[in-house]
């Protein structure tokens, strides 16, 4: 594929901005900067409406302006995560320091996270059920049976890693495990670093917010390691072909990429997408009935909505019960949410990421620390993976840096900067199963400071 230049987003015969010629999305844009920026009435932002389609479209438009250009910045597009990661960094250096009015970084926050518009809701459902429905029966067992002690592999990297960097600093084993691993690889703020510091207080006795204030600061500085390192795999699998599946985790022993699931050619129709559309939003809810039901029963970890998605897409699969054309739709939905509303997530993920946050932890300490904790976690899992017959880099990215990220966003960002999209499932398996795994185990070295 040939090289992206900054030139031929400047031909006005070409249509570079993501389909769009030059004259088109200056057109767009400058209607964006008309409702993000120019007051009317004497209020800020007067011609906002921050309903769904107008907050998609501003973030559309922002990301692919930092987009195509991060995907022409030679070092940053080969090395850094190209325009993907140049998105996230842009929007939260513009969020943080009020680049844009308050009225819309709210407007961004509801869109992308709150009830009942929680766009993140909707675009990791989409891309769980179509591609866990179409992946092979038989490789996706394959692959369940496996992840799990990949996982655990990944755990003890990472421990290893954290421990031998901190008794550089002077710091006990212990203290590492519980303040710097456990918040790492405990599956992300709301579903980890969160309910950890509650068991922390009640085993210490302690207030739970002095354990996540630090918890907090390293779990940031480790998901920005994660980000980038996700981008250095990317490069990594371009330069050895032979480490990665180019997105698909199982490692074929006939040398063949894992294939989609066998059956006759189904020609997709506008209303199989729309079938599609329907069954994966009551199979949500299902999902989220399960989860409710789950906690109301009180058993002693969580099962979150989104790990019980995963399990009823793996079940329905292996039963093979969902006909070819609902299947085909579902994929659809999946390949367009994956890679053409890529950009606007990562701007709402990076509007809502407190840059000050991360610099105000940063020390050598706990930059080591944390560097040691990722990379532990990924060059084990690299060294055990293609035994358990995986492939090396997308074993890293899904049981290691997902792991190591902040949850459901922080997967986003990792799966964005390693292109690699199509592993949101073990992603969420990841943060979900994982993050309650190491809910467990926090418990368990939590108790020794009682």
């Amino acid at each position: 594929m040939a090289q992206k230049n900054f030139k031929e987003l400047f031909d006005p015969r070409q249509s570079k901005w993501s389909g769009l010629s030059i004259q088109m999305f200056l057109g767009l844009l400058a209607i964006v900067a008309l409702t993000v920026y120019v007051p009317f009435g004497g209020k800020e932002a007067a011609f906002l409406r921050g309903n769904f389609l107008v907050i998609f479209g501003i973030l559309a438009v922002f990301g692919i302006l930092f987009g195509e250009i991060g995907d022409r910045i030679p070092i940053w597009n080969d090395y850094i995560g190209g325009g993907t990661v140049l998105v996230f960094f842009a929007s939260a250096v513009m969020g943080t320091y009020n680049l844009v009015p308050a009225k819309v970084l709210k407007a961004i926050d509801v869109f992308y996270g709150e009830q009942p518009v929680n766009f993140l809701e909707l675009f990791i459902p989409a891309l769980i059920v179509g591609s866990v429905l179409t992946v092979n029966r038989k490789t996706l067992l394959q692959s369940i049976a496996g992840y799990i002690p990949l996982i655990l592999i990944g755990v003890a990297g990472a421990t290893l890693g954290g421990v031998g960097a901190g008794l550089l600093f002077g710091k006990e084993p212990l203290d590492i495990i519980m303040n710097y691993v456990l918040p790492i690889m405990g599956g992300g703020t709301g579903a980890g670093a969160i309910p950890m510091s509650e068991m922390w207080a009640q085993k210490t006795g302690g207030n739970p917010k002095d354990w996540f204030a630090f918890a907090i600061s390293i779990l940031t500085i480790a998901n920005v390691i994660a980000i980038f390192t996700g981008a250095f795999l990317k490069e990594l699998g371009k330069k050895h072909p032979g480490l990665t599946g180019n997105g698909n985790l199982i490692l074929d022993d006939t040398k063949e990429a894992v294939k989609e699931e066998a059956g006759p050619k189904v020609v997709v129709t506008a209303k199989d997408i729309a079938s599609a559309f329907i069954f994966i939003g009551v199979l949500f809810m299902f999902s989220h009935i399960s989860g409710v039901i789950w906690t109301s029963l009180k058993f002693p970890f969580e099962m979150h909505r989104l790990a019980f998605l995963v399990i009823y897409s793996i079940i329905l699969n292996i039963l093979n019960v969902v006909p070819a054309a609902l299947k085909a739709g579902a994929k659809e939905i999946q390949a367009y949410f994956s890679k053409y509303t890529i950009w606007v997530l990562m701007g709402a993920v990076g509007f809502g990421t407190d840059v000050q946050e991360i610099i105000n932890s940063l020390s050598i300490a706990n930059l080591v620390i944390a560097l040691a904790i990722v990379l532990g976690a990924v060059i084990l899992i690299m060294l055990a993976s293609k035994k358990m017959k995986f492939y090396p880099v997308e074993a890293a990215i899904t049981a290691g840096l997902c792991m190591a990220n902040r949850g459901g966003s922080g997967d986003i960002a990792v799966l964005g900067a390693a292109d690699r999209m199509e592993l949101i499932s073990f992603a969420q398996i990841s943060s979900r199963v994982g993050g309650a795994m190491m809910l467990i185990l926090g418990s368990m070295v939590f108790g020794f400071f009682a």
